[in-house]
């Protein structure tokens, strides 16, 4: 049974991770933020947390990215001998509207969690959650851990920070510091203020009379768009692996945003073109064209592929929406 430490447990990915190394027998510690709400929808809602809570395996700790005493003192109180870093604001568009907060808490926050992990668990493995927005417009298509990088928001060049960071630690300390290039990835987890999951709830909805239409921005933008669940499975070879890299995790396919739409209306039964409207408001000051991955060196290595399509990641998180309409659960 190891001990595992989460930045980020209660996010998407941070809740799947979290359900597969209980399934796996691990002790799993989060941290988590100061809040006037005490319910934690993602962890509360699963099963597996509740029962682990009972046992004494998932413990929650408070600190804050932005106060390195806070982090020094859960990493030398756990003694992790993983820690998955994947906190931060990564939301793009609110990056421009919070460029500070977010270099704070996704670049420096990177700063301050290595130094914990530096000086109170030297031997701990520590991985952070990367993307591929630190690619910029790139250079070249497909994109691999050595496509330049080229941020063109200030969430990617936070992100370029802390994965130098990484790699410097690496090289100057020795640590196990390792990262997963993302691409896209979606569930029903993921936060309504992302465009996958907009769609996917707009659709439901639409489809039972509860919404009339669906404004988003721009259609046009191609995405690699895998699916969370995989990805979590990728993370975790990367930390199991010998040698600390960094490795691209992504689907190797690029959807256009009008592209989920069209399935994801489809899926509800409805024609995307007569309920979706284009806003100027939801363009971003600057966006990427397109994102494709290639994911061969992590399947070389690691034996990492994603396993589910596009089409069945549309599906599952529209069908997740309207089991949600019908109060029924799911297990997305």
């Amino acid at each position: 049974m190891a001990r595992i430490l989460i930045s980020g447990i209660t996010g998407q990915d941070g809740s799947y991770l979290t359900e597969a190394l209980l399934r796996a027998g691990d002790e799993v510690h989060g941290l988590v933020r100061q809040s006037s709400l005490l319910t934690r929808s993602r962890l509360d809602t699963a099963p597996a947390c509740a029962a682990a809570r009972a046992e004494g395996r998932l413990h929650l700790h408070y600190a804050d990215l932005s106060d390195s005493s806070s982090l020094q003192a859960v990493v030398r109180t756990v003694r992790p001998e993983v820690v998955y870093h994947l906190a931060g604001q990564s939301h793009v568009k609110i990056s421009f509207e919070l460029p500070e907060y977010t270099a704070d808490s996704t670049g420096l926050g990177t700063l301050r969690l290595l130094e914990a992990v530096r000086q109170q668990a030297p031997a701990c493995r520590f991985f952070l959650a990367a993307t591929s927005e630190i690619f910029g417009e790139p250079s070249e298509s497909p994109q691999s851990e050595t496509t330049p990088m080229a941020p063109v928001n200030p969430y990617a060049a936070a992100k370029v920070y802390a994965l130098n960071l990484v790699r410097i630690y690496r090289r100057a300390y020795g640590l196990f510091a390792c990262s997963g290039i993302l691409f896209n990835h979606e569930s029903p987890r993921r936060g309504e203020n992302y465009v996958t999951r907009k769609i996917a709830r707009a659709a439901a909805r639409i489809s039972r009379g509860l919404e009339k239409e669906l404004r988003l921005g721009t259609l046009s933008s191609r995405r690699d768009w895998g699916y969370a669940k995989d990805v979590v499975e990728g993370m975790r070879a990367i930390v199991a692996a010998q040698e600390p890299s960094d490795y691209v995790l992504a689907t190797g396919e690029t959807h256009s945003v009008e592209d989920f739409c069209r399935e994801a209306f489809a899926v509800a039964g409805l024609d995307y073109r007569e309920y979706v409207v284009t806003d100027p408001h939801f363009v971003r000051p600057v966006d990427i064209t397109e994102t494709r991955g290639d994911a061969s060196r992590a399947h070389r290595e690691l034996g990492w592929r994603p396993k589910t399509s596009f089409s069945e990641l549309v599906k599952l998180m529209v069908d997740s929406e309207v089991a949600a309409l019908d109060g029924r659960e799911t297990d997305g």
